[in-house]
Parts: structure tokens; C-alpha cells; sequence
């Protein structure tokens, strides 16, 4: 019986050291190997590789053009590299509250903002799949073009995951970005992913990914000009070669993802104190989150105290200090955001988890909820 369990633990195997074997001994090109199959995953036109998942949405910020004083529609439930994506540009995030229950953005309220609100400077929205549970994209994408915004999808956790049968990524946003090392999922590399269907925003993302440097002569590499303002995006070999490894296992560890909520659900159902997720079916579970209806951050210390890590996803960006001070936003703006950030929990899910890991800590949580006040 497993004594500890770590909220992630990464699945390494001969795969991943083959490819950084073939990069270490010969001259590869991993990175545009990975863009390829990323392409052939997802289904999506194009694909661009970049150093990070921030900045892969930086990118895509970069790419649709976002300027000095456009606003950018996000859910307050999301990581911060959402809106500080946003305010690179010296442009605006404006939040959104959650869904009680997916904790993405809640779409009525993101209708009744958009029909309050049909500024000009509208730009976009960045929606976010909370722990690979899927937005309502069709929904989404007819509100978008109801009102002429940009629609950009913050994929982080939810690579290999559908809608309606289609990969996230090929459903129709004008952007999508991934990211291989998600929050608390342990960073064994960095990378990030790009993908689009529109040419024109793919081109300009890969010459702004290095610089906007451009080189008039094939011959004479060392020659270039800086035709615009970009960055240094990038992704290494080693990290593509690693990332291609995971690609290869995504759809297998999707799969085992739920086949342990399913074990979770089934064991911790009826436990007192205790409120389980939707098992939806296009739900990839990169995140199983409870809610603990009294003293969430206790409960946590106690599994911690026998061996069981947990995450959280996440604070609402309206109680972080930068957000709430510059945009004078009050505890209670955002009501829903607010009550799951007071109870929701992520324990420990990835695929490598064996059944006695699963066992542990349900039976963890059942031994502590039996005393829990």
C-alpha cells in the first residue's frame, strides 16, 4: 500500500530517451518534426513550436495584432499568464466569472458583458479547458461571431482532448495554444504549442517567435534584418525531442486519466463533505477537483500530513494583488469564482498512477472525512 503520492509524477520511458538520444548524436530538426505530428494530432492547418505554453499565448496575442487599450475578455478563473498576456500590450483583461460546476468561463455572463459592452476595442476572448473539461465551443464560437471578437483557447490542460469528436485545436478558434509542462505538473521540460487554421496569423507568429529576424541570403546565415518587433520564443531540440516522445502516449494517458476519475468517482461517492466533478464524457481528467465543503486548506494540510499532495486551480485573479489593486476589484465581484476557490481541490491524477496510489487516497480522504468538521 502506497504511503505517499505525489500530485504529479511524469511517464518516462525508452521513447523519450531514444529521442533525446537522436538529438545528442546526430543533426536533427525535432522541433519541426513536432509541429508536423502536432498538426496530424490535433487536425488543426498549422502548428508553432515556442518555449513555453506563455508564450505560445503571448504569440497568439502577437499574432491577432492586440494593441495599447484593446480589451481582452478571460475567465477570473485562470492561470495569471492569461491576462498577463494581455497586459504586455498595455491592453485590458476583462474577467468573466466561472461555471459552478466546469469552473470554465461562465458563458451567460460572458453574453450579457459582450451585449453591455460592444466597444470598438473588444478584441478577443481567451477561454481556458479548467482540468481538460471542454467549453460549450459551439456556443462560444456563435457568440464570438455574433459579436465580431477573436476567439483564442488556453489548452494547457486539455491537450488531446475533443469536442463533439473533434481534437481541441481543429474546432474552430482562431487560435490555440498548448502547453507540455501545465501548473503543478512538473516542469521535466519546457515547451509550448501554437496552432491555428488561418496562414496569415501563423506566418506572422513564426517570424515574430525569433526576433522578427529574417535572412535575405540562405547562403550567408550570418547575415539578417529585423523586420518588426518580436521575441525569443523558440523551442530547443531536446524539448521537442522530449515532447514528441509524450505526444506519441497522449492518447493512452487520456485514457487512463479516466479510467482513474472513474475508480475515484465510484470509491469516494456519497463521502461526507465531499462534492465530485461531472463525469463528462470529453473530459480528459488532467485534473480530478473535488470540492471540500468546510475548511478546504485544513483538509488539504491533512492528506499532505499522510503523504498525499494536492494542487489548486485556481485563485481567482481578482483576490491577487496587482489585478485587485489596479482595477479596484472587490472580493465579492466575481460570487461564483469566489465559493469554488474556497472548496475546490485537486488531488493527485496522471497516468502513471497505479491502483493502489488511487486506493490510498481515496481511502485517505474517506478516513479523514469521517471526523471532518
Amino acid at each position: 500500500m502506497a504511503k505517499s503520492v505525489p500530485f504529479y509524477r511524469p511517464s518516462i520511458d525508452n521513447k523519450e530517451k531514444a529521442q533525446l538520444e537522436e538529438v545528442l548524436s546526430s543533426k536533427t530538426n525535432k522541433v519541426e518534426e513536432l509541429e508536423k505530428a502536432f498538426t496530424k494530432y490535433t487536425g488543426a492547418s498549422f502548428a508553432v513550436a515556442t518555449s513555453d505554453g506563455t508564450s505560445a499565448l503571448h504569440l497568439a496575442m502577437l499574432s491577432i495584432n492586440l494593441k495599447r487599450g484593446d480589451k481582452v475578455l478571460c475567465s477570473v478563473n485562470a492561470y495569471p499568464s492569461v491576462p498577463e498576456v494581455v497586459r504586455h500590450f498595455d491592453a485590458e483583461p476583462i474577467f468573466v466569472d466561472a461555471d459552478e460546476s466546469s469552473y470554465n468561463i461562465n458563458l451567460d455572463k460572458l453574453e450579457t458583458i459582450l451585449s453591455d459592452n460592444q466597444s470598438k476595442k473588444l478584441k478577443a476572448v481567451i477561454v481556458s479547458h479548467i482540468g481538460g473539461h471542454p467549453i460549450d465551443l459551439e456556443r462560444l464560437y456563435n457568440i464570438a461571431k455574433i459579436y465580431n471578437i477573436r476567439v483564442v483557447e488556453d489548452a494547457s490542460e486539455a491537450l488531446g482532448g475533443s469536442y463533439k469528436g473533434n481534437k481541441i485545436g481543429s474546432t474552430g478558434a482562431d487560435v490555440t495554444t498548448f502547453s507540455f509542462n501545465p501548473h503543478l505538473k512538473g516542469h521535466v521540460c519546457n515547451g509550448g504549442m501554437m496552432v491555428t487554421d488561418d496562414e496569415d496569423l501563423v506566418e506572422r507568429a513564426q517570424l515574430l517567435r525569433n526576433h522578427a529576424m529574417v535572412t535575405p541570403d540562405e547562403n550567408l546565415k550570418y547575415v539578417y534584418d529585423v523586420v518588426d518587433i518580436g521575441s525569443k520564443y523558440d523551442m530547443s531540440e531536446l524539448d521537442a525531442a522530449y515532447s514528441l516522445a509524450q505526444l506519441s502516449k497522449q492518447d493512452n494517458a487520456i485514457k487512463r486519466q479516466k479510467t482513474i476519475a472513474a475508480r475515484y468517482t465510484k470509491k469516494l461517492e456519497g463521502a461526507s463533505h465531499i462534492i465530485l466533478p461531472e463525469m463528462q464524457t470529453e473530459h480528459t481528467f488532467s485534473l480530478y477537483i473535488i470540492k471540500v465543503k468546510k475548511n478546504r486548506d485544513s483538509f488539504a494540510r491533512e492528506l499532505l500530513g499522510k503523504g498525499v499532495e494536492t494542487g489548486l486551480h485556481y485563485i481567482p485573479l481578482h483576490l491577487l494583488t496587482y489585478y485587485k489593486s489596479k482595477y479596484s476589484l472587490r472580493v465579492n465581484d466575481f460570487p461564483m469564482a469566489l465559493r469554488n476557490f474556497q472548496q475546490v481541490l485537486s488531488i493527485p491524477i496522471f497516468s502513471d498512477m497505479s491502483d493502489s496510489e488511487v486506493d490510498y487516497v481515496c481511502d485517505t480522504i474517506l478516513d479523514i472525512t469521517k471526523h471532518w468538521i
